[in-house]
């Protein structure tokens, strides 16, 4: 097993080019000059992952007004997620990363505790990016529920 990337604040965020939920191209160099919430979460249409997602869009508004966008990542193929973007009425872009090398660049893949079973799977992280590519914060292992909260009162201060 490989050793788990962890990227620390004042770090460039990993470049990227995946397809989003209608088939076209996004990088991560296209948001040079904005600020982003990179959230990378396990599957799409799941309840943890909807809650979440949901909690985002809801959030569109604040984080605009700080001057962020949002994107989210997963595992999902680009019709399953175009499905998840209509049926939760998610407005912004889901990208697809079928094969993890995104989720590896950013240490949001390996091994982790699931029900007391070690596994190797996704590990839902929230990346705040600056307007250079760089990571503000790096939030790992993080719970669905209530992050997007967390994540306002931080970009706040």
């Amino acid at each position: 097993m490989t050793e788990r990337v962890i990227l620390e604040p004042g770090m460039p965020a990993p470049e990227f080019a995946l397809l989003d939920q209608d088939g076209a191209e996004r990088k991560l160099s296209d948001f040079r000059g904005e600020k982003l919430v990179i959230f990378f979460y396990p599957q799409a249409m799941t309840p943890a992952c909807t809650t979440e997602a949901c909690e985002f869009q809801e959030s569109t508004a604040p984080l605009a007004a700080a001057g962020y966008r949002v994107i989210g990542i997963s595992r999902d193929a680009v019709d399953k997620l175009r499905r998840f973007a209509d049926r939760d009425g998610l407005e912004y872009p889901l990208l697809s990363d079928p094969d993890t090398a995104v989720h590896r660049a950013y240490g949001t893949f390996g091994e982790k505790n699931s029900y007391g079973r070690i596994v190797e799977g996704v590990i839902r992280s929230t990346f705040i990016i600056d307007e250079a590519g760089n990571i503000e914060r790096a939030l790992y292992n993080i719970k669905a529920t209530g992050h997007v909260a967390r994540v306002l009162k931080m970009i706040a201060e």
